[in-house]
């Protein structure tokens, strides 16, 4: 950045310090470089990162920008792929402040702030029956201000069901700071007569464009297709009202015309019935003449995938034998029908079944209901991506085009992209796409930093794009936005008369061309080859990470510090610089050098490290074992310590029940309130040194009950049961109804289900190992788990009994590293499968709340958590976006604001709640904290509700 440019940010940071916080304006080398990231294959870095909360804070950031002529870019999720969320100036980031939401009209309708996620969306019309249109591959991450905003689609909504068919109301903000509700008809009268121009001007082009009548017919034809490559030009044909056409140029705009602060969507019915076949075809002629046949009938979904597609699947687990047996050149039909009962689903299967009649398959086309075959068949398609993105060379990025070929041209328009791509060299291209709107994706790893690789990728774009635009009259973009990426090509595609009116539009809307410049329109021919993201190899763990951000919405962190995907940006750009060795520059050292120092909080200390982002990481990446591992290099100085603890853990226990009383006792002197004040303080003054004491520390467990184990009569089955250290560390909490401690309530429950237990010898001494492994002590925790593994392998006869360990996070430390002899389960599993059908259970009369661990979802859990609970109370609500408490073990102790980040909102959504019950005492710590309700061991909710069987 020059000193004239890093000048300008810094007075704009200075003159937003009035109206925002100094948190939320962002300017240091680490944070603008992790939050300027987005899952294009560009990299510009922010001047500064404002963070606003409402729209009068935005309209103060869009007034002191356009003061000084600086530009701006927002940014929701920072999903899109084409580089429009991506900026070296202001980058608006949404955060907390933009996630409210309204069902309207008993769901047939839905009020969302753009920060919602999508997935989310549809969790809140679900109980309706009812969804929002859009239905793109990243609905679980992306936001909705990003989904209208790209017109993004997906797999079922086709073009009668996106965005711009089913918006109902915006509310806008434009370039001026002028807000605009188009459901207030006080704000659209007031709008009429302070942009009269605008509107005029609007209503002047819909006019023209509709009187010229190859224009409006190119538009109609265009818009037959997916088509997201410029401005959404229908609007201009389909509306004469200036209202209309503005809500409707907003869809798809990318941010370069105004910024959505609210969207009104029109949901849809959501069908809950549902079926789907995997149709093989000999060749991709025949599999387009299917879809072609399908066109007409009542189908939700048909993906097409050729056989390069499904051979880089055919190899994953689970995948069927079929797969790779395909003779070459073979390709495949996903074909999904849903129906509003059953009656209905048969009778669409049969008609479907009908259209496909004389065309020759490879196999029968057979439509299952069965929930796994369906997943599977849906895993396939939802896993071509990633399987790019996994086998790729490391420092090469993965590349998703997305275009659209008139239906009835489709099977030519794939024969001649698949010659292009050979052409130039991209044979190892996988084909893929949403067949019966004609729309293609097209896969392929890339590298640019190889002499010639530039050059390869200007050649192959720019003959795709004379193919698909000019020679097809197909869309360059269907659904992915025209960003950075098809900028260069939009004239090339709409042609001169179009690609004027759409510079007619930016200029109505924003003449200085300060909203995201450079996006959809620019003057650059070779806009789409600059800026290009490097991805240099950093660690093996973490290589194959395609920064799509698909990890971001589950991170406790996400709105602390830095999430796992932005953590991955920084542990690369320092390998980059690093890897300069004596070229580096001295500026290269200083920013180096400030990276580091603040990555070790931002990046390592708030990690919680639990390995969720792996579950929805498209390659599987754990960051937080990347973050163990810094930990591990950190942390070579306190081996020793951690094997004196180790090897006297019994007396280490002892010690930290020791200071549960003492802090107990001083709670009863001074008062939960003066107590935690005093915490405060003195942590605030040791530098953050010392933990934080919280009103919800519990006391101390009483472990003499492991000496009094109940007696039962008669040939009892046997299990052994291992109190993890944290529950021979916490009791009950010191305000709670339920005064037992976990070891106390899972005797009393396996005595009632009629078991023998079992105590491993030497309790007080063992330990999984996770402890240690979390602080990066992994010989530790390897001794630890060697130790357990001996003693657990003795009490079970070698694995001849079942082990039930009382805590989740425990129980998945032992799954991965103990001897697999051993059937070892944690509270939910074991409850559900062994206890459920030795009680006899009456729902309490209560509403209830349940925390997920991160490690019962790792273990496929949810459901069955889930299902117990309703099993024992009358109402168990799951909050919603609460993913991990962020307390990971002792966080909640010594990086405090981490648990609070993550629990933001909890307490709202629990407040009518009696308890709430989770399976791991230390995140039930954090969770009553920060829920104002007493959380609880699900084994607690079990026995209040249970009684024994009768026999």
């Amino acid at each position: 950045m020059s000193k004239s440019n890093a000048t300008t940010f810094s007075e704009l940071k200075t003159a937003l310090a009035s109206t925002i916080s100094n948190d939320r304006l962002i300017d240091d080398p680490l944070r603008t470089l992790a939050y300027g990231t987005d899952a294009s294959f560009y990299r510009l870095i922010p001047g500064l990162v404002v963070r606003p909360e409402n729209e009068e804070e935005l309209q103060t950031v869009l007034a002191e920008c356009r003061e000084r002529k600086i530009p701006v870019t927002f940014r929701a999720a920072g999903t899109s792929l084409s580089g429009q969320a991506v900026t070296d100036s202001v980058l608006i980031q949404l955060r907390q402040g933009w996630r409210d939401h309204e069902i309207l009209d008993d769901g047939q309708a839905i009020r969302l702030q753009p920060g919602v996620i999508g997935a989310r969306a549809n969790q809140l019309l679900a109980p309706f029956g009812r969804k929002i249109g859009p239905d793109p591959a990243s609905i679980n991450s992306c936001m909705i201000g990003g989904i209208a905003a790209n017109n993004a689609s997906g797999m079922c909504c086709g073009t009668a069901q996106n965005s711009y068919r089913t918006v109902r109301d915006l509310r806008v903000i434009l370039a001026d700071g002028t807000l605009l509700d188009t459901a207030d008809p006080v704000s659209r009268e007031a709008f009429l007569r302070s942009h009269a121009g605008l509107i005029a001007g609007l209503e002047r082009l819909s006019a023209e464009t509709r009187a010229n009548k190859a224009l409006a017919e190119k538009i109609r034809h265009k818009y037959r297709l997916k088509n997201t490559t410029g401005y959404a030009l229908n609007s201009l044909v389909d509306f004469e009202d200036g209202i209309e056409i503005l809500k409707h140029l907003m869809i798809g705009s990318e941010g370069t015309l105004g910024f959505l602060s609210t969207i009104t969507y029109d949901s849809v019915s959501d069908e809950p019935c549902k079926a789907a076949a995997l149709a093989f075809f000999p060749d991709m002629a025949t599999t387009c003449r299917a879809t072609i046949a399908l066109k007409p009938s009542p189908v939700s979904a048909v993906e097409l995938m050729d056989r390069a597609a499904l051979r880089s699947v055919q190899d994953k687990p689970g995948m069927p034998e079929t797969l790779r047996t395909l003779p070459d050149g073979a390709a495949a039909l996903l074909i999904d029908v849903r129906g509003n009962d059953e009656a209905e689903l048969v009778a669409r299967m049969e008609e479907v079944q009908a259209s496909l009649e004389g065309v020759r398959t490879l196999e029968p086309v057979a439509f299952t209901r069965e929930t796994a075959t369906y997943e599977l068949y849906w895993k396939i398609r939802k896993g071509l991506f990633p399987a790019v993105g996994a086998i790729r060379e490391t420092g090469t990025t993965v590349i998703i085009e997305d275009v659209a070929f008139p239906i009835e041209r489709l099977d030519e328009g794939v024969q001649a992209l698949t010659e292009t791509f050979h052409r130039h060299g991209y044979a190892e291209t996988i084909l893929f796409g949403h067949a019966l709107e004609g729309n293609l994706h097209f896969v392929f790893p890339q590298g640019f930093e190889k002499p010639g690789e530039v050059e390869r990728y200007q050649g192959l774009m720019d003959e795709v794009a004379q193919l698909v635009g000019v020679e097809y009259g197909g869309s360059l973009k269907a659904e992915h936005g025209t960003g950075r990426n098809m900028a260069p090509y939009v004239e090339l595609e709409w042609g001169s008369d179009a690609y004027a009116l759409m510079w007619e539009i930016k200029a109505l809307f924003d003449p200085e061309n300060l909203l995201n410049p450079e996006v959809i329109l620019s003057r650059n021919p070779t806009l789409h080859l600059e800026n290009l993201k490097p991805l240099p190899a950093a660690d093996d763990i973490i290589d194959k990470c395609i920064e799509c951000g698909f990890c971001e919405p589950i991170c406790p962190s996400t709105d602390l510090t830095l999430t796992p995907r932005q953590r991955i940006v920084i542990r690369r750009e320092l390998a980059r610089l690093e890897a300069l060795g004596d070229q580096a520059t001295d500026a290269d050292n200083e920013r180096m050098q400030q990276l580091e120092e603040s990555y070790v909080y931002q990046g390592i200390d708030t990690c919680a490290a639990t390995g969720l982002c792996a579950t929805q990481c498209p390659v599987g990446i754990d960051t937080g074992e990347m973050v163990r591992q810094l930990r591990r290099e950190r942390s070579v100085d306190k081996a020793s310590l951690a094997r004196r603890i180790g090897r006297h853990f019994s007396g280490a226990t002892r010690v930290a029940r020791g200071g549960l009383n003492a802090a107990g006792a001083a709670r009863t002197v001074l008062g939960a309130n003066l107590m935690e004040k005093m915490s405060v303080g003195a942590r605030r003054l040791s530098g953050e040194r010392l933990p934080q004491w919280s009103p919800a520390l519990p006391k101390s467990a009483p472990i003499r009950v492991l000496g009094h184990l109940p007696v039962g009569g008669g040939n009892r089955e046997k299990v052994v049961y291992l109190p993890s250290c944290a529950t021979r560390i916490f009791g009950a909490a010191h305000d709670d109804d339920e005064s037992r401690s976990v070891m106390e309530i899972t005797l009393t429950l396996l005595d009632k289900a009629g078991y023998e237990v079992i105590l491993p010898e030497m309790i007080g001494h063992l330990c999984c190992g996770m402890a240690f492994k979390s602080k990066g002590q992994y010989d530790e925790a390897s001794h630890k788990a060697r130790e357990l593994n001996r003693e657990l392998l003795m009490a079970s006869q070698n694995g001849r009994y079942p082990v039930l360990c009382d805590t989740s996070p425990c129980t998945l430390q032992m799954q991965e590293h103990l001897d697999e002899r051993l059937s070892l389960m944690e509270p939910v599993s074991f409850a559900h499968d062994h206890l459920l059908p030795r009680l006899t259970v009456t729902p309490l009369d209560e509403r209830i709340a349940v925390h997920v661990t991160c490690s019962s979802t790792r273990m496929g859990l949810s459901e069955k958590f889930v299902t117990l609970a309703r099993s024992c109370a009358r109402d168990v609500v799951v909050p919603a976006e609460i993913s991990c408490c962020g307390f990971a073990g002792d966080k909640g102790f010594n990086t405090p604001e981490l648990n609070a980040s993550a629990l933001e909102g909890l307490a709202e959504q629990v407040v009518d709640c009696s308890a709430g019950y989770s399976n791991s005492r230390t995140c039930e710590i954090g969770l009553s904290q920060h829920g104002g309700i007493p959380y609880r061991s699900i084994l607690s909710l079990l026995d209040r509700a249970s009684q024994p069987a009768s026999t």
